[in-house]
């Protein structure tokens, strides 16, 4: 389980305004909101990437901040995150960025062989050929295979826990629902929690088994994705409609 705990942060201006929210575990959990409005910000708090000027995040009962390095740690080797863009490294090949995500205290006690079969594994699970893509450069990809290294690089430390944060920014909307349907089918397969910060509601509202929606920083609505759809909010409606007529704009772009 994850909690958000009246969370507040600010930069120039209030990005997080009091935001309490809670993730069950085993749970997929969508999260949208217009850009600017804390999304990334508040998963990131959830493993001390950004620490939060006020409030506190709880995952299985640990506090995040106030309570030192080896329950930080504890926390963030229980945890899968995929970057917005895939962040890999140029300067490593596929093998390499994966092995990144092997936590640092599980890495040491692996041998050789042990690490080959979980890196195997991991890209074998996002269906990708071990075998032509592992002396690969990033640069050397396509955004999507990018993209799947990237979630390999989450799964490989067998996380209770997959934070997704863009997953599929940049992506057409062939590639987009490829992407979604595998988030769905790791979900379900590792009986891992995730929390899923996406811009393309549709896509969330067909995985998640709750959403949420961020507005100037604030939790604006939370429930099931049929409670969103049926939601007589005038906000979460407009932003509703807009975003579905961006995504009918794109679909018609690319055909």
């Amino acid at each position: 389980m994850i909690q958000y705990l009246q969370l507040h942060k600010s930069f120039e201006k209030p990005v997080l305004d009091g935001v309490d929210l809670e993730v069950r575990e085993g749970e997929m959990f969508g999260v949208f909101g217009p850009s600017g409005t804390g999304k990334s910000v508040l998963l990131k708090t959830t493993i001390g990437l950004i620490e939060p000027d006020y409030g506190n995040v709880r995952v299985d009962g640990d506090r995040v901040y106030g309570s030192g390095r080896a329950v930080l740690r504890r926390v963030r080797q229980k945890v899968g995150y995929v970057f917005q863009n895939a962040a890999l490294f140029d300067s490593l090949n596929v093998w390499e960025n994966v092995e990144m995500g092997i936590p640092e205290s599980l890495l040491r006690k692996l041998s050789r062989k042990e690490r080959t079969a979980r890196i195997w594994d991991a890209l074998d699970l996002v269906n990708l050929s071990p075998v032509d893509v592992i002396p690969k450069a990033p640069s050397e990809l396509s955004g999507g295979m990018r993209k799947r290294v990237g979630i390999a690089r989450a799964v490989v430390g067998r996380p209770r826990i997959l934070l997704w944060d863009e997953p599929t920014t940049g992506l057409d909307p062939v590639n987009t629902a490829a992407i979604e349907r595998l988030i769905k089918r790791l979900s379900e397969e590792l009986r891992v929690t995730s929390v899923i910060v996406t811009h393309d509601i549709e896509g969330g509202l067909l995985m998640c088994d709750r959403v949420a929606m961020l507005e100037g920083g604030r939790l604006r609505f939370c429930g099931t994705p049929e409670g969103f759809r049926r939601s007589d909010d005038p906000v979460v409606r407009a932003f509703a409609e807009r975003e579905a007529a961006e995504a009918a704009l794109d679909h018609m772009e690319i055909a």
